[in-house]
């Protein structure tokens, strides 16, 4: 195992000295943050910058500050104390009291469980949780932010995920003194065999609890509704996914799996439809306009106008391909793809008999070889 604690010692004091930290901004969390935003913030920054699992230069140097920014900031009286009298005033306040800062990889294994070290190896993965995520067409072309709700379990913040009420509560398995194994002796002819059994005392664990915890009576987790948001980009594929990573439920028995979301746009029933960068609409026209030509107005997914603008005849199913007005590409939305406008011609009815007399002397003068004109 390696040792961390001399360059960690160098680190802590390093911070002692230097110029005012802001604990909340090392964290990424706001000044009213609770406990609940405390302990997840620590939770992802800690194991992102453990120095078993992240080798760039600086990372130990980090997780030190995060180890620090929340051992002041999860404790109610030196969060008040720096909130009214900075870093300053909270290293007078440790002076006097003969306070030190705690070691951040013991601070990691007390949080966690386990040794100091990331021990990525040990312990199992968590599910990784997926789900279909549907946003509309225009989120997906202008980029917005939305928030969403995701159920799922939490280590009981008040064993932690022990499932005993204190520390006190939990104790050495007398029935296989903490190795969580029996030995069974059995005869066999005229041999005997000796194997090894799962305890049946603790499961295999170890230990017994004597006294369940209160809060989530021993089942080590809790229900819980958390609250993300997610960034949609403007020109976002559709089919994109989008990982939450150590998000997905906890338990003491593994590492958080992650929260993996597939972003498409809603289905719609007509108006605008989506191929890679291009935009599809299609507009109906009477006859009348089928016929003469016409100037529309399309409003945009994003509200701007686009003019639909026909001379003369307008064939049924012709498409009209209008530049730039399509899907933004994505990681470089100052480029757009095109829009497709596809005319179908909508008949009436019925016609009056003037009307149909009106038409009929038209098609009579154009058969006689007369103008083209309606």
């Amino acid at each position: 195992m390696v040792s961390y604690l001399p360059l960690c010692i160098l680190l802590l004091c390093a911070l002692c000295v230097q110029s005012a930290s802001d604990y909340y901004k090392i964290l990424g969390v706001a000044r009213t943050a609770s406990d609940a935003d405390l302990k997840k913030s620590y939770k992802k920054l800690s194991r992102k910058y453990h120095p078993d699992k992240n080798k760039e230069p600086g990372a130990q140097e980090k997780f030190v500050e995060v180890a620090r920014a929340y051992e002041v900031l999860s404790d109610s009286t030196k969060r008040q104390i720096y909130d009214r009298h900075g870093e300053q005033g909270l290293q007078q306040h440790e002076a006097q009291g003969g306070q030190q800062a705690h070691n951040p990889f013991d601070m990691f294994s007390s949080f966690f469980g386990g040794g100091g070290q990331f021990q990525q190896q040990q312990v199992r993965r968590g599910p990784t949780m997926q789900s279909e995520f549907e946003v509309s067409l225009a989120d997906m072309y202008t980029g917005n932010s939305l928030d969403f709700m995701i159920k799922k379990r939490i280590l009981c913040d008040h064993c932690r995920g022990s499932g005993a009420a204190s520390d006190g509560d939990i104790h050495t398995c007398g029935g296989c003194g903490g190795s969580g194994v029996k030995l069974v002796k059995q005869q066999w002819g005229g041999m005997t065999l000796q194997t090894q059994q799962t305890c049946n005392e603790c499961g295999g664990r170890g230990t017994v609890i004597k006294k369940t915890c209160p809060h989530c009576r021993g089942q080590k987790v809790l229900d819980h509704t958390a609250h993300y948001t997610l960034e949609v980009p403007a020109g976002m594929p559709e089919g994109q996914e989008v990982v939450f990573e150590g998000e997905g439920d906890e338990s003491p028995d593994w590492e958080p799996g992650d929260v993996v979301l597939r972003v498409r746009s809603g289905k719609q029933k007509g108006g605008w439809r989506r191929k890679e960068s291009s935009l599809y609409w299609r507009e109906a026209i009477g006859v009348e306009e089928a016929l003469l030509g016409f100037e529309r107005n399309l409003t945009h997914l994003d509200g701007h106008i686009v003019e639909l603008k026909r001379d003369g005849v307008t064939q049924p199913g012709l498409v009209q391909i209008i530049k730039g007005e399509g899907m933004p590409w994505f990681e470089n939305p100052s480029m757009h793809g095109d829009l497709f406008v596809e005319y179908t011609v909508v008949l009436p009815t019925s016609l009056a008999l003037d009307q149909k007399r009106k038409i009929a002397d038209v098609f009579r003068k154009r058969g006689k070889g007369g103008s083209d004109e309606l």
